[in-house]
């Protein structure tokens, strides 16, 4: 009789290993010793100052495989004193589990590891289990889900389908699934003009106004009305800046950031290209040159409802009672990765408490979330 992997138990020992990016505090192998034990096959990719985990359980060439996603990495904590418990101490008290990373997310971690043991103990597959584990999701995401792939594609390893653990839920576990995200592109702006004496306008040339009107008349813009899947596309403005402390002189040089989550009627691409002109036009009209720095932080992706969401739907319903809602909002995530090899939706916790003081999330959800997990693997393998 095997004794059954505690995903409560689990996630109090993952947040007391302290994994700020990009350190990993022995989460990686606390989980490769449980899941080594276990029959999975496991190796530790590193990649740059980052390790993630790779666990596959099952080799058979007829089967599916399916797989599961997460990270342990998370964010600081910010100020400790403001704390009422140890951030990396996983106490348990008010039936709820306490600490950086209770919500985001190794308590989903803890679920799919417990579920994905539970299934293969009590009805192994004919086909495989893989769990991604990265380092590196808090972070810029360039040597964690990316590096698993880039491992997975030399080794010629495919997944016919994966689940993200994700902090999806709105209100209630389960309620909420994510089958897309959209893009997010930062622009850094910088325009450059010629200082001068405020009294003597004329010989300079102030950047201010050329920068505020290229603001006012992109963040006016409406990009779209949004469609079936997804919200409208949004352009804001985080910040300005001059940095001039004499209220007598003209700047040479004045800033903008701005950031822009863009659904499928967009891409980078296209939206790089519209920025381009409209600054160009205001270059020509106040004879103003600027300067442009753009990241990408990810492409706009949509997992059209298929046979596995269907799968994640029934699961989510059968143990909650709770019919989801297939959602693209919210800010990105590794799945962003992941689309490109395989189809790939996010199930996980209520994200109320995430990234923030006292995080935390109700025990009971947990061993909801795992049940959920259990379900899908059940009918994914039936």
């Amino acid at each position: 009789m095997f004794t059954k992997i505690n995903p409560i138990d689990l996630t109090a020992e993952l947040i007391q290993c302290k994994t700020v990016t990009p350190l990993d505090g022995g989460a990686l192998k606390l989980l490769g010793s449980i899941l080594k034990k276990e029959g999975f096959d496991c190796h530790l990719i590193n990649r740059g100052v980052v390790s993630n985990l790779f666990a596959i359980w099952g080799k058979e060439k007829n089967g599916k495989t399916l797989g599961f996603n997460g990270h342990t990495d998370v964010v600081p904590t910010g100020d400790q004193t403001l704390w009422t418990v140890d951030p990396f101490g996983g106490e348990i008290k008010d039936k709820k589990i306490w600490g950086r990373g209770a919500c985001d997310m190794k308590s989903a971690v803890a679920a799919f590891v417990a579920a994905a043991i539970d299934f293969i103990r009590e009805t192994p597959p004919n086909g495989s289990i893989v769990i991604a584990i990265t380092g590196d999701e808090e972070g810029d995401a360039i040597d964690g889900t990316r590096a698993i792939l880039d491992w997975m594609e030399v080794n010629n390893i495919k997944v016919d389908a994966f689940l993200v653990g994700e902090p999806t839920s709105v209100n209630k576990t389960g309620d909420t699934v994510k089958i897309g995200r959209r893009g997010s592109m930062t622009v850094h702006l910088s325009a450059k003009g010629k200082q001068g004496h405020s009294a003597y306008p004329h010989l300079a040339n102030n950047p201010i106004p050329a920068l505020a009107k290229l603001v006012n008349k992109i963040s006016s813009h409406e990009l779209d009305q949004g469609n079936e899947y997804f919200d409208p596309s949004n352009l804001s403005v985080t910040t300005i800046d001059t940095g001039n402390n004499a209220s007598n002189v003209i700047p040479a040089e004045t800033t903008a950031t701005i950031n822009i989550r863009f659904n499928d009627l967009h891409s980078s691409g296209t939206l790089k290209n519209w920025l381009l002109s409209e600054i160009n036009i205001i270059e020509n009209e106040f004879n103003i040159k600027f300067s442009s720095i753009f990241k990408v932080s990810g492409e706009s992706f949509l997992t059209l409802p298929n046979d596995f969401s269907a799968i994640v739907e029934k699961a989510i319903k059968s143990k909650t009672g709770i019919t989801p809602e297939l959602s693209t909002s919210g800010g990105t995530s590794d799945a962003r990765f992941i689309k490109n090899h395989a189809p790939v939706v996010e199930v996980g916790l209520v994200g109320k408490t995430m990234h923030q003081t006292d995080e935390h999330v109700d025990l009971s959800d947990i061993e909801k979330l795992k049940s959920i997990y259990s379900s899908i693997l059940e009918n994914y393998f039936a």
